[in-house]
Parts: structure tokens; sequence; C-alpha cells
């Protein structure tokens, strides 16, 4: 497997980081896009139902336009950590940093999807209290954390690219 990731890598490596960096770009700035500017914009909705019906359909919407880009950046980030951070080299433990990064970002889109879904059904049977609830941590919290471990992990792509 080893093999052929280095290989593939050498043949379209230009590819594969535009691909990687691509998703990068569009995961971490639709977070900071929704958090520095959709959020801020849907708190002058005097209604609040009218505000969180509205929430939960932008928040669903970015939740299904990054997931590609999400597999897209495992998937690139994969081949590039056998191709370029394999066991034993002297960049392996950045590889395996940042593979940690994008998965406990992973896990948080995961977290925050689950929180949305829920939500929307506290919505739907009227409940507007719960469906707050599930949505508050989402741009108080768990957003701000992706996106300061999004900025992580394009310094230490960084890092490794300069090698």
């Amino acid at each position: 497997m080893k093999e052929f990731a280095v290989e593939f890598f050498n043949n379209f490596s230009f590819f594969i980081v535009f691909l990687h960096v691509l998703g990068a770009i569009v995961w971490v700035g639709g977070m900071i896009g929704m958090r520095l500017a959709v959020h801020p914009g849907l708190q002058h909705i005097d209604d609040p139902k009218v505000r969180l019906a509205r929430t939960l359909e932008i928040v669903r919407n970015l939740f299904a336009l990054v997931l590609p880009f999400i597999v897209l950046i495992l998937l690139t980030g994969f081949i590039m950590g056998l191709a370029v951070g394999a066991p034993g080299s002297e960049l392996a433990t950045v590889v395996y940093i940042k593979e940690a990064v994008w998965l406990v970002m992973t896990l948080n889109y995961a977290a925050m999807v689950y929180r949305r879904n829920r939500a929307e059904r506290f919505f739907v049977a009227g409940d507007l209290s719960g469906a707050r609830e599930m949505l508050a941590p989402i741009p108080n919290l768990m957003l701000p954390v992706n996106i300061a471990l999004g900025v992580l992990a394009l310094v230490l792509g960084i890092y490794l690219r300069g090698f």
C-alpha cells in the first residue's frame, strides 16, 4: 500500500495537494464564515421561530456542503501521509499529529450534525426551547474549536510541505 501511495503521490502530487487544500479552505472557511458572519446576522431576526428555522436551514446547508470536502481531505491526507510520513521518517510525528487533529475535527463535525438534527426534531415537535438548547453549543463552542483545530492543521500542512 505504501509503495502505491508513494508512486501515486509522486505522479499526482499537484492535484492531491490542491484537492486537500481546497477541502481545507471550504471546511475551515465555511466554519469561519458561519461563526463570524452568518451567526451574528441571524441574531437580528426578531421572531424566535423564524430565527431558529433559518438557523437550522443554514446549518444543514453548510454541513451538507462540507461533508464531501471532509471525505476529500481524509482521502488525500491518507495518501500524503503514506507517501511522505511513513513510520520511521522524520515527518511521521507531524503527520500523526495532523491526522489526529483532522480526526478530532471530524468527530466534532459529526457531533454538530447530531445536535443539529436533534434540534430540528425538537423544532418540528414545537419545542423551541429544546431546539435552541441543542444548537447553543455549536456556535459558542464547537465551531470555534474546529476553527482553531483547522488553523492548526493548516499550519502543520505548511510545515510538512516545507520538506
